[in-house]
């Protein structure tokens, strides 16, 4: 047994060898930023080692890691095998977090189908001994009182609270009886699971009104931070893989009921309800449900449909017989969050040609012609998110989310007004947008060479040379904030997927830009993404920036139509089958229509302005 000291905290903890440094870290709930999942290609999972014997830098690490680091004693965590006493220096800390917990609700009828009813209970006699079963079944209408809510009640007179559950097939179910009056306490939880974030609200459901909200960072970001890796660590572990994912998740849930509990002033016993939203991959891991078949040709996910079961049945922890509702999904990449969404905006019900997106890892889009839905799913990759970038991470404070380039220099704008510290997704939008109006990058994505700059211009003292490669320089000091050539090549690669994505769909259904009334934006990224962001940096085109509509966070506002509307629960099981989607792959001329999407438009200082030229329809 060996002992790591974590110099900031002065935590110290034992260990066996022969895992890697970043495993025995994470064991012990010690923060490390590790977007890849140990796999080594992200270098991101950085320590500065100040006292023990490491072992010899890999090539991976003198590849990723700059000279002054390795100097200094940085290593990467998840390329190390420890074997020794070891004093760590941490090169990150947990940060607050910027998370949307609010959005567009449209009207609707409220009518829950968890609900309370006064009944008294009479005291039985010799000539009168009516089961307490019988009297609860008569006043109630429900024809069986189950046997785990008896065992919970004393048999004696007086007034009781049913709560009562009305099932998709319009039968009534006890779920629990309380003594006394408890009618006015009625609360449920409409949660939407990210695979960013996790964001929760409290709804008095006698009020619909939303009592308190909490959010988080998914606590799965140990196993990776995007489904794919989480999918691959499910394949890697096959013994306890999805229980370790499902149990991360639950407890964060836990978590947030029992601070949004705290917050109103209630007691998790008085939660009724709770209703997600989530991606497909997501409501897999949270129902413990294996999820490798989601990330592996042909993408077929083990279910679909939507779930109405036990909430203590995955281990959250609500009032007695409380009910946990999945709402439905389409495909291994069209979600419930996306289902919500869709419903939310009315696009079953539209006149109108309307365009939904939800801009995250993957872009998500949904098109109405007319209340006709075609849906597709594009990898836009985890640039956008701030993931994948060189100087990239999450939007927490410190993240530059949006930035002007001018001839007096480079003007940034960090969330929470902190020193910059890196690019989250709108920063690394924001940037690219700016490096193509000012020129310094083409439309093909190249950086301008310095040396066909005046000597005098002022964008040639913002690049510098690495090796041969190109850089955009941000920042040196206090930190060294870049942006390579490999990120503008990830916005590209995600800016290409979106918009052919947007014109695919168009196609299928015989439509241009032009025909478009309304493009909608949903979603955590895509509510921090100015038009001038989205229509610089070539995800959408000029044409459409009068037809935005931001929507916020539709995957939670369906949750809670769910969870105050039987009526919004059918209706979205319905729309989910009826929503057709679309396999991009599959389309003749996809990939030309692909290629021709990476260009960026011709906005550059002088040139017009956001013709997209090389554009052509599908074959």
């Amino acid at each position: 047994m060996y002992k790591i000291k974590i110099v900031q905290t002065e935590k110290e903890f034992l260990y066996e060898p022969g895992k890697t440094l970043l495993e025995i870290l994470l064991s012990e709930n010690v923060f490390v930023d590790n977007p890849c999942n140990g796999k080594g290609v992200c270098g991101k999972c950085k320590v500065r080692v100040v006292s023990g014997i490491p072992g010899d830098l890999s090539s991976t690490e003198k590849q990723l890691l700059k000279q002054e680091e390795i100097d200094t004693g940085v290593r990467l965590s998840c390329l190390i095998r420890p074997d020794s006493n070891m004093e760590l220096e941490l090169m990150q800390k947990e940060r607050k977090h910027n998370v949307l917990n609010s959005g567009y609700v449209p009207e609707f009828a409220k009518d829950p189908d968890i609900r309370k009813q006064l009944i008294r209970i009479q005291k039985p006699s010799l000539t009168d001994q009516t089961s307490f079963e019988d009297q609860v079944s008569r006043q109630t209408e429900c024809p069986v009182i189950p046997a785990e809510v008896l065992s919970r009640i004393h048999f004696h007179e007086g007034l009781y609270t049913a709560v009562l559950h009305e099932t998709d097939k319009g039968q009534l179910e006890l779920m629990a009886l309380e003594e006394g009056d408890t009618s006015e306490l009625l609360y449920g939880v409409a949660i939407d699971i990210g695979t960013t974030t996790v964001v929760t609200s409290l709804v008095n459901m006698r009020t619909s009104e939303q009592a308190a909200n909490d959010s988080m960072i998914n606590a799965q970001k140990h196993f990776g931070l995007d489904v794919l890796t989480r999918i691959t660590y499910e394949l890697e572990n096959p013994e306890d893989g999805a229980a370790r994912l499902q149990e991360a998740i639950v407890e964060s849930i836990n978590a947030m009921i029992g601070n949004v509990c705290r917050d109103a002033g209630i007691e998790k016993e008085q939660i009724y309800e709770i209703a997600v939203g989530a991606n497909s991959t997501m409501m897999h891991m949270l129902l413990g449900v294996d999820a490798v078949s989601i990330g592996k040709s042909p993408y077929a996910p083990m279910f679909v449909k939507a779930r109405d079961i036990a909430a203590e049945s995955i281990g959250l922890k609500a009032a007695p017989g409380a009910r946990l509702y999945c709402l439905p999904s389409v495909s291994s990449y069209i979600g419930a969050d996306i289902v919500a969404g869709a419903y939310v905006c009315g696009l079953q019900e539209t006149n109108q040609n309307v365009l939904f997106i939800d801009i995250g890892t993957n872009g998500e889009i949904v098109f109405s012609n007319h209340g006709e839905l075609l849906c597709c799913s594009c990898a836009a990759g985890p640039a956008l998110e701030g993931m994948n970038i060189s100087s990239g991470m999450r939007a927490c404070e410190g993240a530059i989310e949006d930035m002007k380039i001018s001839e007096e220099g480079i003007h940034v704008k960090t969330i929470g007004d902190e020193p910059p510290a890196g690019l989250c997704g709108s920063g690394i939008m924001a940037a690219v947008k700016e490096l193509i109006r000012t020129g310094i990058v083409r439309k093909d994505g190249a950086f301008v060479k310095p040396d066909k700059l005046e000597e005098t211009d002022y964008r040639r003292s913002m690049l510098q040379l690495n090796g041969k490669k190109r850089e955009f320089v941000i920042a040196k000091e206090p930190a060294s904030l870049l942006v390579t050539q490999g990120d503008v090549r990830q916005v590209q690669l995600a800016k290409g997927a979106i918009l052919s994505g947007f014109y695919a769909l168009l196609n299928q259904a015989g439509k241009q830009m032009k025909d478009l009334d309304q493009v909608m934006i949903a979603g955590q990224f895509g509510a921090h993404l100015p038009a001038d962001s989205l229509i610089g940096a070539g995800i959408l085109p000029e044409e459409i920036r009068d037809k935005l509509v931001y929507v916020g966070n539709s995957s939670k506002t369906g949750a809670y139509m769910a969870l105050m509307s039987r009526t919004a629960k059918r209706e979205m099981e319905e729309l989910a089958g009826k929503m057709e989607y679309v396999e991009l792959g599959t389309i003749e001329g996809y990939e030309r229509l692909f290629a021709d999407c990476l260009i960026f438009p011709d906005i550059a200082e002088g040139g017009s302005k956001g013709v997209f030229k090389r554009v052509r329809p599908l074959l």
